[in-house]
């Protein structure tokens, strides 16, 4: 079976989901059918612990950190998937952002 359609999850603060939705949408990655812009947001609270060697854009080296961030959810065509992984590399202000990527199989391209 070939993978027509993926989901993308994206943790990011809550101040960089504009800018993070505008070059998503700008490379059609949001379009579903005849929309765009198309996408879920949740609040969650995010936990890590800079190890050595790490440059964190929030908390201290050694010692474990809580926020506040933003669950992005989007359904993106597989021809985009990787243009919409170099979009969010450049914009996410994480040194590692997390970026899950999980096959739909209930696509109606099946």
């Amino acid at each position: 079976m070939d993978i027509k359609e993926y989901k993308l999850e994206i943790f990011v603060p809550e101040t960089h989901v504009p800018v993070i939705r505008e070059k998503l949408n700008e490379i059609g990655a949001l379009k579903v059918g005849n929309y765009d812009h198309v996408m879920s947001i949740t609040e969650v609270t995010g936990y890590w612990r800079p190890l050595d060697g790490a440059n964190p854009y929030s908390g201290q080296v050694g010692e474990i950190h809580s926020a506040s961030e933003c669950k992005m959810e989007l359904r993106c065509n597989a021809e985009v998937v990787k243009q919409a992984l170099e979009v969010i590399y450049e914009t996410h202000p994480y040194e590692e952002p997390v970026i899950n990527i999980i096959p739909l199989l209930n696509s109606r391209f099946i």
